[in-house]
């Protein structure tokens, strides 16, 4: 694969000029100075081994992390999920989280969380996979208490629809101050020609009532982003997923209007993940969109200075190559599914007997004796290995479930031609209508990937990236830090430190969070068919400042705190975010503070804050490295 394209800084920190005073024009002027890398004792991220313990088991996942304040202590606390096998709770007590606890098993996908009926109690409303079709479910409701006593919600009254759940988001569509939800769901063939993506309305107590749809969708396109393009207060929608990407105009009354081509200009495919971001601190909300294909069933990767291939197949039969190996064979990280999990070996074609349950990936050694020939006819699905003389193996099998592993000291392999992936875009907004500044952004990187975070890592003031690729299957990967200059232009920080160590592993998403509340943005990111990881920010940029907003609900009618919108002045420097903003295609997150860099400034002027019922609140005259609450209306 060709090497991406991504402008780099040595060091990966903008360098910016010493200010003598705090409050001058220059504290967010960007430059483009380096030092040599030599310099560097630490990476800019590093595992956060002494404040998570997280699984050390590769499984399959679904979407983002969960980021959300669910006790409201102002730590922020993670749901992760392991696609098929459960959703873990990681309770955060003060910068170090407590063992991961099951909050529930089996087939769960898109996780909405907020306080929709405004009894001050966090909610989690989980959307339940349907069993390939064949077991459609409404989805499940949790609420947590500020003591973290945990209670499985009563059914909504009417019940949620029934569907092969995929997508749980709450948003005020109406500006009504509470919280109405958009369930989507992986078409059934039962559904009628709109499809199976649902709109609620809150009716102010928490009863949720469908008033409508979002269009049909096929395969993978229940992904969204919840958003407000074109800056009329009214929550609009990016649909994506399988084929082009839909911009649907919100009216603040359950009605999207399909504006695709007026607002992008263009059809938009291989869409993976969207994020909202105010790149340029214009006051309105561009894009960046990653882009990928999935694999194809026979697709392999091989990395000649291990002699490690991976492989990749799904519905239906496959034979790799012959592989010249020695008399022991050792495959890694084994991933298969039911019904089709078997394993059977030699001539006779007995079945192989793996240790423990089967959700995680498996690790096989076997030598040739126990191998011995190849069946006369391999017809029961699952995987065939066998041992065929001269220190060669023969592994092939029918599988429908998508199917993974890695065999390890495998002399020489021809590899499927792998193509570059599409180019990510960054689209700058420019009245209501989305732009290509790409190039200009010098993002021209041709690389498949799957997920993309946002936050500011440097608190220089702009909003950075962090690009989670899809990666080779056979070597260790390193993500993308991609760091906000100021002038309209990222750079790569080639020092981040955030590496993938898991082989048989392909890209997942990704979000950012403050877990330890010390003013840096750190990083918690998946890898599909690998593992869960939390990253520190060490805070390399020491003289750079920032300012945290603690919102709660409005004080008139306590609308929501989500879609709520924040904008700081500091230095004579706006910044804009919309509360709750994440990248994540199925589920959303709900930090207990929003963060703002502010560079080398020490004075913020002013912090406004807009509800989305349009309730509006202002402080003045802050301090910066510390935390705003608006409850109280002082730092802490």
């Amino acid at each position: 694969m060709n090497t991406p394209l991504y402008r780099v800084s040595i060091i990966a920190v903008s360098v910016l000029v010493i200010l003598t005073s705090g409050c001058q024009s220059a504290a967010l002027t960007p430059t483009n100075q380096v030092v040599d890398e030599a310099q560097l004792t630490t990476t800019r991220f590093s595992p956060a081994k002494n404040a998570i313990s997280l699984e050390n088991m590769n499984r399959r996942k679904w979407d983002n992390p969960v980021i959300a304040d669910l006790d409201q202590d102002g730590y922020d606390d993670l749901l992760l999920t392991d696609h098929g096998y459960s959703i873990k709770l990681y309770w955060n007590n003060k910068g170090t989280f407590v063992k991961g606890y099951d909050l529930i098993v089996g087939d769960m996908h898109g996780i909405g969380v907020g306080d929709f009926d405004k009894d001050g109690v966090m909610y989690a409303l989980i959307s339940r996979g349907g069993g390939s079709g064949a077991n459609a479910r409404n989805a499940k409701l949790f609420h947590f208490t500020q003591d973290r006593k945990i209670t499985q919600g009563d059914a909504f009254t009417p019940p949620l629809r029934n569907m092969r759940g995929r997508t749980s988001k709450f948003f005020d569509a109406d500006n009504d101050g509470d919280l109405d939800l958009a369930l989507l769901g992986f078409p059934s063939m039962y559904a009628g020609p709109e499809g199976e993506n649902y709109l609620y309305r809150n009716d102010g107590d928490g009863k949720m009532t469908q008033v409508g749809n979002l269009p049909r969708t096929h395969r993978d396109g229940q992904k969204i982003l919840i958003t407000d393009f074109n800056q009329d207060q009214f929550s609009d929608i990016l649909l994506y997923g399988n084929g082009a990407v839909k911009a649907l105009q919100g009216d603040g009354k359950f009605g999207f209007e399909d504006v695709t081509q007026q607002v992008l200009g263009q059809d938009i495919t291989d869409v993976t993940g969207i994020a909202q971001l105010d790149f340029d601190n214009d006051g309105d909300f561009d894009l960046y969109l990653t882009r990928g294909k999935e694999l194809n069933a026979g697709d392999t990767f091989y990395d000649p200075q291990t002699s490690t291939l991976a492989f990749y197949t799904k519905r239906g039969g496959f034979q790799l190559q012959d592989l010249v190996i020695g008399e022991v064979l050792e495959i890694e990280n084994l991933q298969t599914a039911y019904p089709d999990q078997d394993v059977f070996i030699g001539e006779s074609g007995y079945q192989y007997q793996f240790p423990g349950e089967f959700h995680g990936g498996q690790n096989i050694r076997l030598v040739s004796s126990l191998a011995l020939g190849w069946p006369d006819k391999p017809t029961k699905k699952g995987i065939y290995i066998g041992y065929i003389g001269n220190d060669t193996w023969r592994i092939a099998g029918t599988t429908n479930p998508p199917t993974t592993g890695v065999i390890k000291n495998v002399s020489a392999y021809k590899t499927t031609d792998l193509s570059n992936g599409p180019i990510d875009l960054l689209l700058e907004n420019q009245q209501g209508k989305f732009v290509d500044v790409t190039q200009q952004a010098n993002l021209l990187a041709r690389e498949h990937n799957t997920g993309v975070a946002v936050g500011d890592f440097d608190n220089n003031g702009f909003s950075d990236l962090f690009v989670v690729k899809r990666g080779n299957m056979a070597t260790s990967n390193t993500q993308h830090v991609l760091l906000n200059q100021g002038d309209g232009t990222f750079l790569a920080d080639l020092h981040h430190g955030v590496v993938s160590p898991e082989l048989g592993a392909l890209g997942a998403g990704a979000d950012v969070i403050d877990y330890d509340v010390d003013g840096n943005m750190d990083l918690v990111y998946a890898n599909e068919r690998g593992k869960w990881h939390v990253y520190q920010n060490g805070g390399r940029d020491k003289n750079n400042h920032y300012i945290k907003i603690a919102l709660t609900p409005s004080p008139d009618t306590r609308a929501s705190v989500r879609d709520a919108m924040i904008t700081i002045s500091a230095c004579g420097h706006n910044q804009v975010q919309r509360v709750g903003n994440s990248g994540a295609p199925y589920t959303q997150s709900l930090p207990s503070t929003v963060h703002f860099g502010i560079g080398q400034c020490t004075h913020i002027e002013s912090v406004d804050v807009r509800w989305s019922n349009g309730e509006t609140d202002k402080a003045a005259d802050l301090t910066p490295d510390s935390i705003y609450s608006f409850a109280n209306k002082g730092k802490h």
